[in-house]
């Protein structure tokens, strides 16, 4: 059986959710595994799954409500040992500076280019998978 690569994707709305699917396709990059997504829309759903443990990546939408994926990201980054990196969805530019106070790894903006997205995303998972061997 092939590796995946577990990508949690936080939002609220069900369309973003399924923009981020639609960008990575069944992976996003060549030489990364295939991924498999987990959906949360909610604050508490994320923090479920990452006590699972399991996920590789995280998705989160920066214009979620009530719980914003800048603010989700950060108490991750303070809470959860061995924090996987954050693919932060952002709806400026403009915003990037709090995507750094949030401590993602990575972010794009809102709507979802397909090609910038994957290859975000794969540089991620990358960098997550190489850690792990």
């Amino acid at each position: 059986m092939q590796p995946t690569a577990t990508v949690l994707v936080y939002s609220d709305d069900a369309n973003t959710r399924e923009q981020v699917r639609l960008a990575t396709g069944r992976r996003p990059a060549t030489d990364v595994p295939e991924v498999e997504f987990i959906e949360c829309a909610t604050l508490p759903a994320v923090l479920k799954q990452l006590d699972r443990g399991g996920i590789d990546v995280c998705v989160l939408d920066g214009e979620a409500v009530p719980a914003g994926g800048m603010g989700v990201c950060r108490q991750i980054k303070d809470e959860v040992f061995n924090c996987p990196p954050v693919l932060l969805l952002m709806g400026r530019p403009q915003d990037a500076w709090l995507a750094t106070w949030s401590r993602a790894e990575a972010a794009v903006t809102l709507p979802i280019d397909p090609v910038e997205f994957a290859d975000a995303l794969a540089r991620l998972i990358r960098g997550r998978l190489s850690l792990d061997v």
